[in-house]
């Protein structure tokens, strides 16, 4: 359900159900916002919470449970949760505390992202380029807009393919490669340099000025 929800609401989801995975997940990628479930087999949500804090790790977190006294709550946020969310709960309270944690310093303001002659609007999945709207498939959307929460820095096929694919059925090399070439001929000027760059090698990267 949760999945569904914010994927409706065009968010970049990465979907981990066993908690050791997820603390090692944590400590190799960096994520705007964690939703952390209580109970996970292999580890539980304040072991990995706590490790994740004393890794140094800031990243904004909610803590799911249906445990609602108010000793589990201080465990929770004795772990380093920034908020809890005590089940069953409305899909958009959910929504309204992910995007309170979200507008913090240090972490994704609001829903438009500015970058050269870009302008990226999640909220109403628009992608404009010097003021003109340029038409994107949905994954061709999901990748731009990763790109330009990260700038300039390369990622692996693996790890674009982890992050925006997630668990898709369809996710593979092909998948990348073919959402790439797309994107190159949509956005990029002819006879200039693509604003996607191969990092040969390595990976990819967005290099917009």
């Amino acid at each position: 359900m949760i999945r569904d929800w914010l994927t409706m609401e065009k968010h970049n989801l990465e979907i981990i159900s066993d908690g050791k995975e997820a603390l090692e997940r944590l400590k190799y990628y960096q994520f705007d916002l964690v939703i952390l479930d209580w109970e996970l087999p292999g580890m539980h949500g304040p072991e990995i919470l706590k490790e994740f804090r004393d890794a140094g790790k800031t990243t904004p977190v909610i803590m799911l449970t249906g445990k609602s006294t108010i000793e589990n709550k201080e465990a929770g946020f004795g772990a380093g949760a920034d908020d809890y969310l005590t089940k069953p709960f409305a899909m958009k309270e959910l929504s309204v505390r992910l995007r309170a944690l979200l507008r913090r310093p240090g972490s994704f303001t609001g829903n438009v992202i500015t970058m050269g002659n870009f302008v990226l609007d999640q909220a109403n999945f628009k992608l404009t380029k010097n003021g003109s709207e340029v038409k994107l498939l949905p994954r061709e959307f999901a990748l731009m807009e990763f790109f330009m929460r990260h700038p300039k820095q390369v990622f692996s096929a693996d790890a674009l393919l982890n992050r925006v694919w997630a668990s898709d059925s369809d996710s593979s090399s092909d998948a990348l490669t073919t959402c790439i070439k797309r994107l190159r001929k949509k956005l990029d000027d002819e006879g200039k340099p693509s604003i996607i760059t191969t990092v040969h090698g390595v990976g990819y990267k967005l290099d917009v000025g």
